[in-house]
């Protein structure tokens, strides 16, 4: 952001022309690099900018600033732009010029908190593209594949935001890239891709579930091996964090209330074993090891798969039925507390008007021990009827004592489980751990663990 007119001293990038700047002088044979931004004083005018010069001049400038800080240019070069080559890798801006700042004649200063307008602040929080010109999540998946490489706007809330990882390229280059999911009213989960440093660090602000996002010139791809739609950050894309938008403001109160009821946490297991392959889950822990990793992990979002050898201690499967019996909808997953009554999620009926039906499955409650301590988890849904080799159906016909029977089967028994833990501001301790699988342990390969 620059200053706004509120000292004579500054021009409002409205005003800007060439005839406005001083000659600017670029070494010519020289080593130069270059560092891009954009900069906005007022709700309809954005520009720009880029910083040519050394490698220590532009990484100590780049290094100085971050996106929603305020900055003062001195003796930019005002040049008209050419919209085609501008606009291909740049931000769309309605100013016909773009600043050239040069180390030499130009000067970028940072003001400080004393010296910002408060009129400035404001923008942050301002789209720079039409508020309603945005699809959610539910129109990107509707749409399909005919929105693949297409740049588009997207208003969707942060679900989570996994960890940073880096990678070698082909031709020997290092690079990063960290995935944030996001989510909406009709999609409860989406891929978002960020590859350059900037809206990395950008996406480790983000706080999950109290974060919306108005993200202008982003990309949609087809992904082959997902088989599904993600979003890609290209050099275009400008983040709004929290748009002061009626729309931006209604989906945040809806993922407060997910966060509050748990709607998030409560995923489907069926789709989450479906979709990891159990082979590739080879780390085997204690029990104390995977608290411990846990501790150190979970804030970054990406769960934690592993295997563990432990006794069950505890399982509650002759609880009262209604404690161990979930209801989801047959559409959104999500839990119906009343059966009955049906899915009663007004998003639910936006997706589709035609009746739902219930989906019952069991949700139990397992502690597993070992010579470390006691892991609470959840066994539910497929993974719980294969460990049982009792379907859900029969379950309600099982008498007191056949489910007290079913129970000793497994009860201080050594087994082989494998888990998933993530993260779960609902829980207790701050984690979710679900069985992925639950089998009685080989005893000589439990020995070799």
């Amino acid at each position: 952001m620059a200053q706004s007119n509120f000292d004579q001293r500054f021009v409002n990038i409205s005003d800007l022309h060439p005839n406005l700047s001083r000659p600017v002088g670029i070494n010519i044979g020289s080593e130069r690099y270059t560092f891009g931004f954009t900069i906005r004083d007022s709700p309809a005018f954005f520009i720009n900018a880029s910083a040519w010069g050394r490698e220590d001049y532009i990484r100590s400038l780049s290094g100085s600033f971050q996106v929603g800080d305020c900055v003062i240019i001195e003796n930019p070069l005002v040049q008209t732009k050419d919209v085609e080559k501008e606009e291909k890798f740049n931000p769309s801006t309605p100013s016909y010029y773009r600043l050239l700042i040069s180390e030499v004649h130009s000067l970028v200063k940072i003001c400080s908190k004393f010296e910002v307008d408060n009129a400035l602040l404001s923008l942050v929080h301002l789209p720079t593209k039409d508020p309603q010109d945005y699809y959610s999540l539910g129109d990107i998946v509707a749409n399909g594949q005919s929105l693949n490489r297409k740049i588009i706007n997207i208003l969707a809330a942060v679900r989570s935001v996994g960890e940073v990882k880096g990678f070698v390229t082909s031709d020997k280059r290092r690079g990063q890239r960290c995935e944030v999911k996001l989510f909406d009213d009709l999609v409860s989960s989406f891929a978002m891709v960020c590859w350059d440093n900037e809206s990395i660090q950008i996406a480790q602000t983000w706080i999950p579930r109290e974060t919306v996002l108005f993200a202008s010139d982003i990309r949609i791809n087809y992904d082959a091996f997902r088989n599904t739609m993600v979003a890609t950050v290209v050099s275009k894309t400008i983040f709004t964090t929290n748009p002061d938008t009626p729309e931006a403001q209604a989906l945040l109160n809806y993922a407060r209330d997910c966060n509050e009821t748990g709607l998030l946490d409560e995923e489907n297991e069926d789709i989450a074993k479906d979709s990891v392959d159990l082979q590739a889950i080879r780390d085997v822990y204690t029990v104390q090891q995977i608290k411990e990793r846990a501790s150190h992990s979970l804030g970054k979002n990406d769960p934690i798969y592993g295997i563990v050898f432990a006794y069950i201690s505890a399982l509650n499967i002759d609880c009262e039925t209604h404690k161990v019996i979930r209801y989801r909808c047959s559409q959104c997953h999500y839990i119906i507390p009343d059966p009955t009554a049906g899915c009663t999620y007004a998003f639910c009926s936006d997706l589709s008007p035609d009746p739902k039906t219930v989906i019952t499955s069991l949700d139990l409650k397992v502690d597993v021990t070992d010579h470390t301590g006691t892991l609470s988890c959840i066994l539910s849904g497929s993974v719980a009827e294969e460990t049982l080799s009792c379907k859900v159906d029969r379950f309600f016909n099982l008498t007191e004592d056949q489910k007290t029977l079913l129970k000793w089967n497994f009860l201080l028994e050594r087994c082989k489980i494998y888990l998933k833990v993530f993260l779960s501001t609902n829980s207790r301790n701050g984690m979710r751990v679900t069985a992925l699988s639950c089998k009685i342990a080989d005893p000589v390969e439990a020995s070799r663990h």
